[in-house]
């Protein structure tokens, strides 16, 4: 593979060199990467994604092919070890249009834990282990990596993961992501309860494996910008409320009046979180008409897509609020609608930490708020959207278009 003569930050880069890992079995795992020792900015221009940890990220550049493709082939494919494919879209800062020519590299711990070198060629023999390499985004913002899952630190609490870094076309330097961690790992959820993964940097790093013979594949979109200090390019002007494409959609507890889960606080992600879901939340500007026509719209989604997707209301109105009347209101509802697909929910407040319902962020005084979500992660979401023929095909074509590639393969067993 022709590489590279000259690279990015080259004084880095050798003191890098001389930070290479000892043998596979008595390295210490990659240190974390923190801001600490700073490197000085000589032109004073704010690091976009803030400082990386002194010849950290510099290694990116290590190696690197000068023609890169959108798909790669790792070391760790053909060693031992679970068959891995990540796959997915890279998009800008809005969460929609695909973004081309963006480099991506990755690394990862071996099969046992450890960034083991190897001596074929130099840039297999840093710290960042032999596991290693990069993709390059096509015209539609896709990319393909084959490796093998990593092994977790040995005796330490870290949940196995895959590091990430990329390199815009148009930013003068890289920053890394949210580290890749495997949703099917004992370790991710008492790792997460020490250190939660607020404001996760391009987007949620959770992957759900799915099985496809001896192979798992895990689908992966990356929102450019995405919490990234220092990016210089914002969202979309407009109506705020609800996460951000490509955030988690948390866990919360709404109160079912009407549907399948009547009488009880079902957690929507938790236990229809395999496929598709739609959570459409109304506050305290209801048009009741409008609620109808699209309460009808999304049953006969329902029923046209089947186990695929799952459909919630969730309303909340601070004006003579009370329990009872909330049930009633949302029982008679469903009858009238003939609802028997769309679940009709209610909280105390879109504020309430009881049942969760404020880790949604949701504006109450919007219209409407519609997250649109896939394997509990964030793929879409509108704001104030009437209930019109355009606006039900937007809808309909958002679920289309997020489904992904690899809807109907199976999931590991693990619990």
């Amino acid at each position: 593979m022709k590489t590279q003569t000259t690279f990015l930050h080259t004084p880095a880069v050798l003191i890098c060199l001389l930070l290479v890992s000892c043998n596979s079995h008595g390295q210490t795992p990659l240190p974390k990467r923190t801001p600490q020792p700073q490197r000085v900015q000589t032109d004073r221009t704010p690091r976009v994604g803030g400082e990386c940890e002194e010849g950290y990220c510099e290694l990116m550049y290590f190696g690197m092919p000068e023609d890169m493709k959108s798909e790669d082939t790792s070391p760790g494919w053909n060693e031992k070890g679970q068959k891995l494919i990540v796959t997915g879209t890279v998009f800008k800062i809005d969460g929609r249009t695909p973004a081309p020519n963006v480099i991506i590299y990755y690394h990862q711990t071996d099969n046992d834990g450890y960034y083991s070198p190897r001596t074929d060629k130099p840039e297999n023999q840093t710290r960042h282990g032999h596991i290693r390499g990069w993709v390059k985004t096509d015209a539609n913002g896709k990319y393909t990596i084959r490796t093998n899952r990593p092994g977790p630190y040995p005796g330490r609490e870290d949940p196995a993961h895959i590091h990430l870094m990329v390199k815009e076309p148009e930013i003068a330097n890289e920053y890394w992501l949210d580290d890749l961690v495997f949703d099917d790992d004992k370790r991710l959820i008492p790792f997460r309860k020490k250190h939660p993964a607020d404001a996760p940097r391009g987007g949620s790093g959770t992957l759900f494996p799915l099985i496809k013979g001896d192979m798992q594949i895990a689908e992966h979109d990356i929102i450019l910008g995405l919490n990234i200090p220092n990016y210089p390019k914002e969202q979309p002007a407009g109506l705020r409320s609800g996460l951000d494409i490509g955030d988690n959609q948390p866990s919360f507890g709404p109160y079912h009046a009407f549907g399948p889960d009547k009488g009880t606080t079902a957690c929507p992600v938790c236990r229809y979180g395999r496929f598709q879901g739609v959570l459409y939340f109304v506050g305290n500007k209801p048009n009741w008409i409008e609620i109808r026509a699209w309460i009808a719209f999304l049953e006969q989604e329902s029923v046209r897509r089947g186990k695929f997707l799952k459909v919630y209301f969730v309303y909340w109105n601070a004006k003579d609020y009370s329990e009872e009347t909330r049930r009633k209101q949302l029982d008679q509802l469903g009858t009238e609608l003939n609802v028997r697909n769309v679940a009709l929910t209610f909280v105390p407040s879109f504020a309430d930490t009881d049942t969760d319902a404020d880790l949604n962020k949701i504006d109450p005084l919007v219209e409407n708020t519609f997250i649109i979500f896939r394997q509990r992660r964030i793929v879409d979401k509108f704001i104030g959207l009437k209930p019109t023929v355009e606006n039900f095909r937007l809808i309909s074509a958002s679920l289309d278009r997020t489904k992904g590639e690899f809807f109907d393969l199976p999931e590991p067993e693990h619990d």
